[in-house]
């Protein structure tokens, strides 16, 4: 695989891991499969060699006068603090356009507004405050419960338009307002909207980025100065810009694409520094795809990630939202803080090996690694899509170890009873392969949470996880061990009992077949 490493203002030596090279080997990491192990400087398999690449010019997005050329954070920043132009470093008030809390940072968050404003303050728009219960839901822990009415009763006080309700925990589809995961249901019910600003308090808000808006999670504090008075101060990170060109295979997908960066650049590779994703490669992935390519850029220490908007993302957005939005570009001669090319074609399977999740190495190496479980689902890899791509390896096969299933959303949930391939349904698929049957939607394990909660490791086992981190107790238990990879590799893991490289199990096509045409047409 190719990439070029072509850095900005700092001057540099080698690349290794560290913004510290213009030009060198970047190393798959050393050690055991089944083990932790550090990235370490090398020649082996994944090693990657960098060429010199040339930035693709962008348009300007009409509507704003630029007048220095900006990259497409800047652009977005420039105009959510109605200034010219915005430079990276720049301290600049932004006016929020959506602020989004769930269950785990709603109640804190609400205690700082009202400690600050006032026991009877509003909040400075309630229709740009959405509020999203999703992820301690299914639990009788108490605590747990009563972070939801706290929401509840917050809403009901203060006449909040976007609340995502659940009562009845027996049924979630007995609560028609009830979502599932915040990043995904954002997306769904159209509140991801180009050239906006989008805060969250949860790290993978960046998700919404996908959309060519600046959306980055934020902390408790900030969110309730937010809540009180629609604005942020906030410093302007500086762009890393990732182009992928060529023909990316049948077997690979936009999770692959996002471990392979992260195992690049390293864990703080990007840290508060924007991540754009560009060229032939991204252009052709749907929304679905691209979020999860997004959601992750927090993992590489990223402020936030993005992809430019276009008709991709304006047909996805047709009929969800009736707000008027602009789409915004880099230019051509906007200076970056560094630029990597990919050549698609050259990319394989991998995985992040325990316990992070720049701990990269290619499935194929790791192919002695026994595991216990496998897991599908989160903000990252539990959409429809997803299943999916899941779906085709396991259709006709049948796993050797559990198999858990997530729908993000009740969205997902029901396109898993609905959706056919080959004339049969997600559901039907899943339940003749030996998986169990579909959670209700939620986070469900990728926090941990409760010891209730469905397909918590509460025990050391190893995990294979469509999930996004893989840090130790991430999903349970402290010396359980979990293996990020994409929904191919994860279906391909539960057939073998082994981490697998889905190319093992499957025949793919000679010509990539994207998830979503998976599905029967009628």
């Amino acid at each position: 695989m190719a990439f070029v490493a072509g850095l900005g203002p700092v001057a540099s030596s080698a690349f290794t891991g560290q913004r510290v090279g213009a030009a060198a080997t970047c190393p798959a990491p050393a050690g055991a499969c089944g083990l932790p192990s550090r990235r370490a400087a090398g020649t082996g398999a994944g090693a990657t060699k960098a060429v010199i690449s040339t930035p693709r010019p962008a348009s300007t997005a009409p509507g704003v006068k630029i007048a220095t050329p900006m990259t497409l954070t800047e652009k977005i920043l420039a105009k959510a603090a109605e200034r010219g132009s915005v430079r990276p470093g720049d301290n600049i008030w932004v006016n929020t356009d959506v602020l989004m809390t769930h269950d785990v940072c709603g109640p804190g968050t609400i205690g700082v507004f009202k400690r600050e404003f006032g026991e009877d303050a509003k909040v400075w728009d309630t229709e740009k405050v959405v509020i999203i219960p999703d992820h301690y839901i299914f639990t009788e822990d108490v605590r747990a419960n009563r972070n939801v009415d706290i929401l509840r009763d917050f809403v009901n006080e203060q006449g909040i338009k976007y609340f995502y309700d659940i009562t009845d925990r027996s049924d979630y589809k007995a609560n028609p307002d009830y979502k599932g995961v915040c990043h995904v249901a954002l997306a769904q019910e159209g509140h991801t909207r180009p050239g906006e600003v989008l805060f969250g308090t949860d790290s993978h808000t960046c998700n919404a980025g996908a959309f060519g808006q600046f959306a980055t999670g934020i902390g408790n504090s900030d969110a309730g100065f937010v809540m009180g008075t629609g604005k942020l101060l906030l410093k302007v990170p500086a762009t890393m810009r990732f182009v992928l060109n060529g023909v990316l295979p049948d077997y690979i997908m936009a999770k692959d694409l996002i471990l392979q960066i992260i195992g690049d650049i390293g864990t703080a590779g990007a840290t508060y520094r924007a991540m754009e994703f560009s060229g032939d490669v991204i252009d052709a992935l749907s929304m679905e795809e691209r979020q999860t390519l997004c959601n992750m850029a927090i993992e590489a220490g990223g402020k936030n990630g993005l992809i430019a908007a276009d008709a991709t993302t304006e047909a996805f957005l047709s009929g969800r939202t009736d707000r008027p939005y602009e789409i915004f570009h880099t230019d051509g001669k906007a200076a970056t803080y560094a630029d990597y090319t990919y050549d698609a074609a050259t990319l394989e399977p991998v995985v992040a090996k325990p316990h992070s999740p720049d701990n990269k190495d290619l499935a194929r190496n790791c192919a002695e690694t026994r595991i216990d479980r496998v897991y599908i689902g989160s903000c990252t890899g539990g959409k429809t899509e997803d299943f999916l791509a899941a779906a085709r390896i396991l259709q006709g096969r049948k796993v050797c170890v559990p198999t858990f299933l997530v729908p993000a959303t009740a969205k997902v949930a029901e396109d898993l009873q609905t959706v056919t391939m080959n004339g049969e349904t997600l559901a039907s698929i899943f339940r003749s392969a030996g998986c169990i049957d579909p959670a209700a939607p939620s986070c469900a394990a990728c926090l941990g949470g409760p010891k209730d909660t469905f397909a918590r490791i509460n025990e050391p086992l190893v995990c294979v996880s469509t999930t996004n981190r893989n840090y130790p107790g991430r999903q349970g238990h402290s010396e359980g061990q979990i293996f990020l990879a994409s929904p191919y590799t994860a279906a391909a893991s539960a057939i073998t009992g082994k981490v697998t490289d889905p190319r093992k199990v499957y025949d793919f096509n000679d010509v990539r077949r994207p998830s979503e045409t998976l599905a029967d047409r009628v």
